[in-house]
């Protein structure tokens, strides 16, 4: 978490706000500062790039809803903001290492019956 006002809101707004579109332009409109600014000012303060930090919460979000629902990969793809089934794929393996549906199976299987 940021020690920064507008950073600690935003990224609770972001977490509110992942189905939407997160852009750079989007994110730095919402604290008021221009979009070169607020990727520096945010780079400085959370070490991590915008885009990154807000696929981070996205497969995050993912992942939660597959440990805990029975939705369809599309529906948690769309819910989460990762696009398609295709999408939500090719950005869970490369950030978890597997696809959403092999963590899935490997979590529901790990689970006490």
């Amino acid at each position: 978490m940021s020690d920064r006002q507008p950073l600690r809101e935003l990224q609770s707004w972001v977490l509110e706000n992942l189905n939407k579109p997160l852009s750079v332009q989007r994110l730095a409109e919402r604290v008021t500062m221009s979009p070169r600014n607020f990727a520096r000012v945010f780079g400085k303060e959370m070490r991590i790039t915008p885009g990154k930090f807000v696929e981070r919460l996205r497969v995050e979000a993912a992942r939660r809803r597959l440990e805990e629902t029975r939705h369809s990969l599309k529906r948690i793809a769309e819910e989460c903001g990762l696009g398609s089934v295709g999408s939500m794929r090719s950005v869970f393996q490369r950030v978890v290492g597997i696809p959403p549906g092999q963590y899935r199976q490997h979590f529901r299987s790990a689970r006490p019956t």
